[in-house]
């Protein structure tokens, strides 16, 4: 293996706030090479496994690519059509360079996409890098971290993130590295279940030092705001928060609880024992003048996915996450920094 060239790169990412909740971590993506490099805003998703971009969109609000400059720019024709649990994008499949820092792939296939549902004509985003497994890729392709590794551009076989709480600025992906100043902990590792998503095993909840059971199968998903669990084990979980219940002034997957309690919750991985900080929990009353608040702990019809569970952002605020390709595909989380602060 030559690794001569091998190195890691960190891309900072911007948090996306909205009124009091991190809504979305993006960074910047180079497209084409050298001679007309054009950076593009991304979302960072670990939920997904295609990369795409606005090209030659009429309606599309947000910056796009301009294909016609790059001399490596290769559109094959074949469709590309995406959907993700809000919104969908569709176009063709193209490639080209595509660079992160000093980490580059030639012919990296992505979705030149020429429609974006409203979803994502509202962000200052332009369009989206799944780092899934290529297993779950639209695209039938490789993702830009998958070749990455297989070309030998990465000095590890793994990347991890930092998510800031209420900060604008801080946040970052470290490609083929692990950066200790973001972890006040050891790394604790759990292995990954199913080489789709990140997706861990999922035993169960602690909740004011009572066990609240459940199976899960949990995709770690750096895409998604909030944590989704099946409807029954959301239910048993507010059981155990004196004073909760379904959310007044929202759907019946939505729960309340006192705004002037402070409930201890934690959430069982492969065995493991991992916190949830009650500022990311508590997304605000439950309208105006309400003693109740929306807990972030949000219900799933088993319609959608029967055994599934989403674990986003205000899990990983808590915990600096190292997603790993080697020793047969894990996750690590370490306390995160925010949480001594």
């Amino acid at each position: 293996m030559n690794t001569a060239g091998a190195q890691s790169v960190t891309d900072p990412l911007t948090d996306e706030i909205v009124g009091n909740i991190d809504l979305q971590y993006y960074g910047s993506v180079g497209f084409g090479n050298e001679t007309h490099l054009q950076q593009l805003s991304v979302i960072i998703d670990t939920g997904s496994a295609d990369l795409w971009i606005p090209v030659r969109c009429g309606d599309c609000k947000n910056q796009q690519y301009e294909a016609n400059a790059s001399s490596t720019y290769t559109d094959t024709g074949d469709p590309f059509n995406v959907t993700y649990g809000s919104g969908n994008v569709g176009g063709t499949l193209a490639h080209d360079t595509i660079s992160i820092g000093s980490l580059e792939i030639d012919k990296q296939y992505f979705g030149a996409v020429t429609h974006v549902s409203s979803d994502f004509n509202d962000d200052p985003i332009s369009g989206l890098i799944g780092l899934g497994f290529s297993s779950i890729a639209t695209s039938g392709e490789p993702t830009f971290f998958e070749n990455l590794i297989m070309q030998d551009k990465v000095s590890a076989p793994f990347f991890s993130v930092y998510l800031t709480r209420g900060k604008a600025s801080g946040s970052m992906i470290t490609l083929g590295g692990y950066d200790m100043s973001k972890a006040v902990g050891p790394l604790t590792w759990v292995p990954v279940i199913s080489k789709t998503y990140w997706t861990v095993q999922f035993d169960g909840a602690v909740v004011e030092g009572k066990n609240v059971k459940g199976d899960l199968h949990a995709a770690i998903d750096t895409g998604t705001t909030l944590i989704y669990l099946s409807q029954a084990v959301a239910s048993s979980i507010y059981a155990n928060i004196p004073g909760a219940g379904p959310a007044t002034n929202y759907d019946s997957n939505f729960f309340s609880f006192p705004c002037d309690s402070n409930p201890t919750i934690s959430f069982l991985f492969g065995g493991h024992d991992f916190g949830l900080n009650m500022q990311d929990f508590n997304l605000g009353q439950d309208g105006d003048g309400s003693k109740n608040c929306i807990g972030g702990i949000v219900g799933m019809d088993d319609t959608f996915m029967e055994g599934f569970a989403i674990i986003g952002d205000e899990f990983l605020k808590s915990w600096y996450s190292v997603y790993d390709y080697s020793h047969g595909a894990r996750v690590g989380f370490a306390p995160s920094v925010n949480n001594a602060q």
